[in-house]
């Protein structure tokens, strides 16, 4: 059993980031805490394609014709991860962005404050 469990530690650590990552959007009402949590989620999907892409005792995938016996890591997964870095940290500084207008609007991050706000205008 302890075995199993460290063969898969890395699925256990993506699962573990999310469900951190959603308990922090779902229970903080700050919205930089929110964004924070968002980016916990993102590193742990990244971290999950990551280690499915990852192939024991793999080596680069550079083809060499002399030995056909090697085993090579699947690049994919990687490539995808990469453009899935430049995507969040985009949405990231867009977040931001917003939550600045709105703390210059409100004049707070806490959104029941921003919704009290609201509701009674």
């Amino acid at each position: 059993m302890f075995d199993v469990l460290l063969k898969h530690m890395n699925y256990i650590a993506a699962m573990a980031l999310f469900v951190i990552g959603l308990y922090t959007v779902l229970m903080h009402q700050n919205l930089i805490k929110k964004v924070i949590g968002i980016n916990i989620m993102e590193t742990s999907v990244f971290l999950f394609f990551v280690s499915i892409g990852m192939v024991q005792n793999g080596q680069a995938p550079i083809i060499n014709l002399k030995d056909a016996s090697v085993t090579y890591v699947n690049p994919i997964p990687s490539a995808l991860i990469l453009t899935g870095i430049v995507v969040a940290v985009s949405i990231t500084a867009y977040s931001l962005s917003l939550i600045i207008q709105l703390y210059k609007q409100y004049g707070t991050l806490n959104l029941d404050e921003m919704v009290d706000e609201v509701e009674h205008d």
